[in-house]
């Protein structure tokens, strides 16, 4: 499991208000992608619309989408090449990684948000950097990276919170001011040698697994071959023996074997929807105790097993059932076996080179206030409409969902 939940009392890290450490490091970051990620290029489009945004005086609150571990140093190049430093809203574990993270986050413009509670002084931060209009703020909607670039999870509501917040702000200044939301459309695009990328990432997988390496012609029968080998020590591991029938209907019993115990015990069998939420839901509860009391260490390591678990559970949720049969496309390929590598050893290798395209929608004014009568929040609604459109992916509205 990696570092993602701290049994620390939350310390909120502020945003770092001077621009001259950010925009020095702005300079390096291009050839950060580079080493880091194999990022050789970024086109940009609709950098036209952040532009006018900033002739206005507006607020800008930036809301891309959340695929890879590369999305905020994207994001910051392409506020470079409008001339700002974003602030960014980032999960306390990324401050706790080391001095050197920390302080290159914070002169980057991140500030702390405690995800495994409400976390008023990140909410008040950002409702505050979008009230003053210097500096644009991002936040990643889907609260999580999910490794799959042609699908977005659902939005969280605390962006709409944060920018009907700073509207209200703005509107009471003399003169009154306008708080506006871009979603931006992240799209990854790989160019080398697909079959190696994948067979060697996959070579390597089957021999932690004890096989002999097996190159199929096909690459998505390899890569189902390896990815039901996964699950099926995972249903081994939790229900006892390998299961039987459709993988999407296999994954889901085991996310709610893993997770339904869970919420028996810590809130009394009830769950929130999704499986971030559960998963969030159950953090909190679990935590409380962790943070503020001195437990035996046979419990602790008993709350600490249920964290690892749930983090199972939710990395199960972000693999889409018939995401590569589907579409095999290239980059869908690589997403799902960097995610097997990732889920497997914590980490995924650089597969290079990659180019990105990046699409920053026009700005969606946000109202002092929420239409009641509408079904569901207009903002997150409009956000969540442009993403599709953004990344070229389908569109059902809530309402056509029912």
């Amino acid at each position: 499991m990696q570092s993602v939940v701290i049994d620390e009392a939350y310390e909120f890290v502020p945003p770092y208000r001077g621009t001259w450490w950010a925009r020095t490091l702005q300079c390096i970051v291009p050839r950060f992608l580079r080493k880091n990620y194999g990022i050789e290029s970024i086109e940009c489009e609709g950098l036209e619309h952040i532009r006018d945004s900033i002739k206005a005086g507006h607020g800008i609150l930036l809301a891309p989408n959340h695929c890879r571990p590369a999305d905020p140093s994207v994001i910051n190049e392409v506020c470079h090449r409008v001339g700002l430093a974003p602030h960014t809203m980032a999960s306390w574990h990324l401050f706790k990684q080391g001095w050197l993270q920390r302080f290159v986050l914070r002169r980057m413009g991140a500030f702390s948000v405690y995800r495994e509670g409400m976390d008023r002084q990140a909410l008040q931060a950002g409702v505050d950097i979008l009230a003053e209009a210097k500096r644009p703020l991002v936040i990643f909607p889907e609260g999580v990276i999910t490794r799959t670039n042609d699908r977005l999870l659902a939005l969280m509501d605390g962006v709409s919170f944060i920018a009907r917040s700073s509207a209200k702000k703005r509107a009471a200044q003399t003169p009154p001011g306008q708080v506006v939301v871009h979603p931006v459309g992240i799209r990854y695009h790989f160019h080398g040698n697909i079959d190696e990328a994948i067979h060697q990432t996959l070579d390597d997988i089957e021999k932690a697994l004890s096989w002999r390496p097996r190159r199929d012609p096909d690459r998505t029968q390899r890569i189902y071959r390896v990815g039901e080998a996964l699950l099926w020590l995972k249903e081994i591991e939790y229900i006892g023996e390998p299961q039987t029938g459709p993988i999407p209907q296999r994954v889901q019993n085991l996310i709610n074997q893993i997770l339904a115990p869970i919420e028996k015990e810590w809130l009394d069998g009830k769950n929130s929807g999704t499986i971030v939420n559960r998963v969030k839901q159950l953090r909190i509860e679990i935590l409380r105790d962790m943070i503020t009391e001195e437990l035996p260490e046979e419990e602790r390591q008993r709350r600490w097993n249920q964290l690892a678990d749930m983090y199972i559970a939710q990395q199960l949720g972000h693999y889409p059932p018939t995401y590569v049969k589907s579409e095999p496309s290239n980059e869908r390929q690589l997403e799902t076996v960097e995610k097997f590598e990732e889920d497997l050893t914590d980490a995924s290798r650089t597969h290079r080179p990659m180019s990105v395209t990046v699409k920053i929608g026009p700005a969606i004014p946000v109202a002092t206030k929420r239409d009641r009568k509408a079904s569901e929040d207009p903002v997150m609604a409009a956000i969540e409409q442009q993403l599709h459109q953004l990344l070229d992916l389908p569109y059902k509205s809530h309402e056509d969902q029912e």
